[in-house]
């Protein structure tokens, strides 16, 4: 059955370009069924003071990923695709990307993980009167403009990676709203950027270098269900040099990660949300009513359908925590007992359970980059102990584990001053595979129910696949009907309710946590970076 629906070109992909792996997921006619998968690791440079990934890699890192779903494709079914039912891309939000007329990049691209833009960043969130982040892509933008950089009198566009693989494929400049609302504030009433606040930025930047009204420079919104083009020939060419893939598949709107998400946990309702957690962490609620202030620590972005939701960013995710891992993993080989990577995390995070509720007084900081919301400009991983801290392999990995949620937990903290309230909190990514460990620290942190489901390990390229199979099913539901009743439906997630004793626990922690904040800005000051590494996380970012 799956060898004919594969065969007759109705199953649906969905690619995803995370910042470790880029992945692509087949599914089929019921939407929630995983036909085949592949994927392709790659990781980001730091060169120039920048943050970024070769475009090149892009292209070759996408014809490797669906090179690697053909295969698995034709050791199940014994058969080969040439057309798909609907496709859809997904990539990280935020960054620049800033294209000529030719659809040539100006600058190499500047990923979410840079924190040069503070100047402009703070400037835009003065003309608004909304937070606008150091990550959005107009602050990007404006901080190109403001250092006079040579590009932007040639800026022809703008466009998140998402949007960037989208056009090629399909020859349309476009973006999912989810998406857009990364790049510039959406106006709710109306589903596209703020025009308001389209005006008082063109009269700011008025007479300067910029040629061309903002608006001309953005791709156009979309929201979820609508068509947004098709595999061109020179698309299907990019993806497939074989020349098998044929040309006319249709394509749903480009997605962010956090909107793709979102659709993975079915968190796209009002008191809804969900953390993802891979190089970066990220929370996602969606909002019942509009937020009453602004707050550093919160930025309003929106689902793939356009519904408001407050969004908890932080840069450093669980990078840190794969890192302390890969070195056990190296110390069982060294020692003559080797353990795949999958024993090494099980292990340790059954050792975490053991630990003290508050981590025996230990503190681990996960930032590898700059972390706003904690007020750093750039990142010092940091091991802290006081001479009376119980430093055992327990404490210390449960501390490590506590550290992916540190940054994260402030800004939710500030989210629930707000008087925002969840029915429950989904989470996805790599780290949660051990059954009850992850998930259980994260419900201490949060201090609210916590549920994984089994569809969340299939990550944001399963999600996307899902979004262009509801632009593709001619459906009258809306997004979160349609995933309520084709995909989620008789599908019960494992909840983790926060556990008194470590919900005080991880208090405890995020008191010092506060508190040591001041050393990693003195480690900022004192020591210079190095390089970042160039292993990949080896199951973080899934």
């Amino acid at each position: 059955m799956s060898a004919e629906v594969i065969s007759s070109g109705r199953a649906v992909l969905g690619i995803e370009f995370g910042s470790t792996r880029i992945k692509a997921c087949l599914i089929g006619d019921d939407t929630a069924t995983v036909l085949a998968a592949g994927a392709f690791e790659w990781e980001n440079d730091f060169v120039d003071g920048m943050w970024t990934y070769p475009i090149d890699a892009v292209w070759s890192g996408l014809r490797a990923a669906y090179a690697d779903l053909l295969s698995d494709i034709e050791s199940r079914y014994s058969v080969i695709p040439s057309s798909f039912a609907g496709i859809g891309v997904s990539a990280m939000m935020h960054g620049y990307l800033a294209l000529d007329a030719a659809g040539e990049l100006l600058v190499p691209f500047r990923t979410w993980r840079n924190t040069t833009t503070a100047d402009a960043a703070a400037e835009l969130t003065g003309l608004f009167g909304v937070n606008i982040p150091l990550r959005w892509s107009i602050a990007h933008l404006h901080q190109a403009v403001r250092d006079a950089e040579p590009h932007v009198a040639r800026i022809d566009s703008l466009t998140t990676l998402a949007g960037y693989v989208h056009g090629r494929l399909t020859d349309r400049r476009v973006l999912g709203v989810g998406d857009a609302s990364g790049m510039f504030p959406i106006d709710p009433a109306t589903g596209d950027y703020d025009a308001d606040f389209l005006a008082r930025y063109d009269r700011l930047v008025e007479g300067g270098a910029l040629p061309a009204p903002l608006r001309e420079l953005l791709p156009e919104v979309l929201t979820a269900g609508e068509q947004a083009g098709r595999l061109t020939a020179e698309g299907a060419a990019l993806l497939d040099p074989s020349g098998r893939l044929l040309p006319g598949a249709p394509f749903c709107p480009p997605e962010g990660d956090a909107g793709t998400g979102m659709v993975a946990t079915n968190a796209v309702s009002p008191r809804t949300g969900n953390v993802s957690a891979g190089t970066s962490i990220f929370a996602m609620v969606v909002l019942e009513r509009p937020l009453q202030r602004e707050h550093a620590e919160l930025d309003v972005v929106t689902t793939p359908a356009g519904s408001p939701v407050a969004m908890v960013h932080c840069n450093n995710g669980a990078s840190e925590l794969a890192a302390w891992v890969g070195m056990f993993h190296r110390f069982a080989a060294a020692s003559g007992s080797p353990l795949d990577a999958d024993a090494v995390y099980d292990t340790l995070f059954g050792e975490a359970l053991l630990a003290e509720a508050d981590a025996g007084g230990l503190l681990a900081y996960n930032h590898l980059a700059g972390e706003p919301i904690a007020g750093l400009t750039e990142g010092r991983p940091l091991f802290v102990r006081t001479p009376d801290s119980r430093f055992t392999l327990a404490n210390a990995m449960r501390a490590q584990l506590y550290g992916v949620f540190g940054t994260l937990s402030l800004g939710m903290r500030v989210l629930a001053d707000e008087g925002v309230e969840l029915d429950r909190m989904y989470a996805h990514g790599g780290m949660f595979r051990t059954a009850g460990v992850a998930q259980r620290f994260l419900a201490a942190a949060l201090d609210a129910p916590v549920a994984v489901a089994e569809t969340a390990a299939e990550g944001g390229a399963w999600g996307m696949a899902v979004l262009a199979a509801f632009a593709v099913s001619g459906t009258d539901l809306d997004l979160a009907g349609y995933l309520q009743r084709h995909v989620f439906a008789g599908s019960e997630p494992v909840t983790a309710d926060p556990a008194p004793a470590d919900v005080a626990g991880f208090a405890s922690y995020l008191d010092r946590y506060r508190a040591g904040l001041e050393v990693e800005r003195a480690a900022v000051v004192a020591l210079a970076p190095t390089p970042p590494a160039t292993t990949p996380p080896e199951r973080t970012s899934r």
